[in-house]
């Protein structure tokens, strides 16, 4: 039964000092029994989507590059899953919002850009991010199959149920969720509320672990929440983070009960993927003809 450890750090302006501090967490979370480890999204800077500013391109690193191999020694000396999430430069004016899976030999097992870039009054991701070309990763590690999907994508049912469908015991999300410093009081409660919902939402329907990795602290104009969290195959949270401090959150996996879940609910049997197949339109506009809805 592998345990999983969630590295939910509050972020400096100094990526040097944050690198140092997630690698201090790592060594601390194998030591407290984890055998994969996650770190929540962008984990080397301060959550620099929210506003515009070429700057932040300086901070961008090369995947693979010395950082993920600085990352595959440390997962190969303790022995874990290295799940980290990186801004990667891919080649001049192409940018991603990247994870890389290591081994617990060290190896890279494959690295997954976002596909959902968000847009909104406190994200500014388009402006640095391109979506993935290369489709979804499940990665299958030592202590089980992996997959990964980042920030927005955790709104979408339809990223979640490709990543079961390609076998994903666990589907981790680095993440930063949080709401503006001016409205927490009145916006905070019911937004992180939506946000567990979601979550726990992704397990149940798909039969299997979710573990969502969050930023603590207040950045800039945001204060994020924190509460990183595990649910199970039930949708039922077996972990969560603190509020407003660093936590290392940690959850056994039991992997007999995904399978057991999903003979008990058989979901994914009694799929009708025949009458699926308008869903790839962006909208579907009322038809005479049902059949093919």
């Amino acid at each position: 039964m592998p345990r999983i450890a969630l590295l939910q750090l509050k972020s400096s302006n100094d990526p040097q000092l944050n690198i140092d501090s997630t690698k201090k967490a790592i060594i601390k979370a194998a030591d407290g029994g984890a055998q994969i480890i996650c770190t929540q999204e962008l984990f080397t800077t301060e959550y620099f989507c929210i506003k515009q500013s070429a700057e932040a391109f300086q901070h961008a690193v090369e995947v693979p590059g010395e950082l993920t191999h600085q990352l595959g020694e440390l997962a190969s000396e303790l022995g874990v899953v290295i799940i980290a999430s990186l801004f990667e430069k891919r080649t001049k004016g192409i940018y991603h919002n990247t994870a890389v899976v290591l081994n617990a030999d060290g190896s890279l097992l494959g690295k997954y850009r976002q596909q959902h870039i968000s847009q909104d009054a406190t994200s500014e991701q388009k402006f640095y991010f391109t979506q993935g070309e290369e489709g979804y990763l499940v990665a299958d590690t030592m202590f089980g199959k992996i997959g990964v999907l980042i920030s927005w994508d955790q709104w979408f049912t339809e990223a979640a149920r490709i990543n079961a469908l390609k076998g994903a015991d666990i589907i981790v999300y680095p993440t930063t969720e949080g709401c503006h410093i001016d409205n927490i009081s009145d916006d905070g409660d019911v937004q992180h509320d939506t946000w567990k919902t979601i979550l726990r939402s992704h397990a149940i329907s798909n039969c299997c672990y979710v573990a969502a990795v969050n930023r603590v602290g207040i950045e800039d104009c945001m204060e994020y929440w924190g509460r990183s969290l595990v649910a199970d195959p039930a949708g039922t949270i077996i972990a969560e983070g603190a509020e407003t401090e660093n936590s290392i959150v940690f959850a056994d996996i039991d992997l007999e009960a995904i399978n057991s879940r999903r003979c008990s609910m058989p979901i994914f049997r009694d799929r009708r993927i025949d009458t699926y197949k308008r869903i790839i339109e962006r909208t579907i506009e009322e038809a005479s003809d049902t059949s093919s809805i």
